[in-house]
């Protein structure tokens, strides 16, 4: 009797180690620091919170950095399941469920110090070419104004460099990212731009969970629900203050 117990035992974890690994959820996202990145403090700080969150619901997690046209692709696919930084647009509802907003993106524009641009709305803006990384949605205003000449490229810190070298009049960028990479900048680059005072948008963050993924709805509540009780306990604040947010 020993030894069955034992093999029932043994069977018994089986089980579990299988449940466990049929729970893991593929996180994926680009490089955007300070929100996402593997070099960072737990892969930066959106993917820190959303690992966290997804945790406490029950759902263990790996995080996979890929550039942003492959990780939309894959989540559409289904090779991933959660996309970590997503905002929210009527083309990704297609094939992935987003989650409730869990922080916020504020856009500006950067112009050089020396270029005289204002900026009230988006018709100002119509003679100047604007640098935009390649796939990303800034606001659906911005988006589908097809009188602006967007100059895609495949990252801000080419983007600004453009900016600071006149190949472009602006470009645009969440405010924490743009200083996160300004910060990293040589003195030449960060020292010939400026935010133009106005914002472009303020962009909620969400999750973006694969449609593919049968329990899509669970995730989604069950993050929604963590976050707002990750906010009532205090760990949210603490998060952001680990960051320096």
């Amino acid at each position: 009797m020993p030894r069955l117990h034992r093999a029932f035992a043994l069977i018994g974890l089986l089980l579990l180690i299988q449940s466990a690994a049929a729970e893991k959820l593929r996180l994926v996202a680009d490089a955007w620091p300070p929100f996402t990145d593997a070099t960072l403090v737990n892969g930066g700080l959106a993917t820190d919170i959303v690992s966290t969150a997804l945790a406490r619901a029950g759902y263990a997690s790996d995080f996979e950095q890929v550039p942003w046209a492959r990780a939309l692709l894959g989540v559409g696919e289904g090779r991933y399941d959660v996309l970590v930084n997503a905002w929210y647009t009527d083309e990704r509802t297609k094939f992935g469920q987003f989650s409730g907003e869990y922080l916020l993106n504020r856009v500006r524009f950067l112009k050089r110090k020396d270029t005289p641009i204002e900026y009230n709305n988006l018709q100002q803006l119509h003679t100047y070419p604007i640098a935009v990384v390649r796939g990303y949605a800034y606001s659906p205003e911005f988006d589908d104004d097809e009188s602006l000449q967007k100059v895609p490229v495949h990252s801000f810190a080419m983007a600004v460099r453009m900016v600071a070298a006149d190949r472009v009049k602006l470009t645009l960028e969440d405010e924490y990212v743009a200083r996160y990479y300004l910060a990293r900048e040589s003195p030449k680059v960060r020292n010939a731009v400026e935010f133009l005072p106005k914002p472009l948008s303020e962009n909620s963050l969400h999750i973006l969970v694969s449609l593919k993924n049968p329990r899509h709805e669970q995730i989604v509540a069950g993050f929604d629900r963590e976050i707002a009780a990750m906010k009532a306990d205090g760990s949210y604040g603490r998060l952001m203050q680990q960051h320096g947010m």
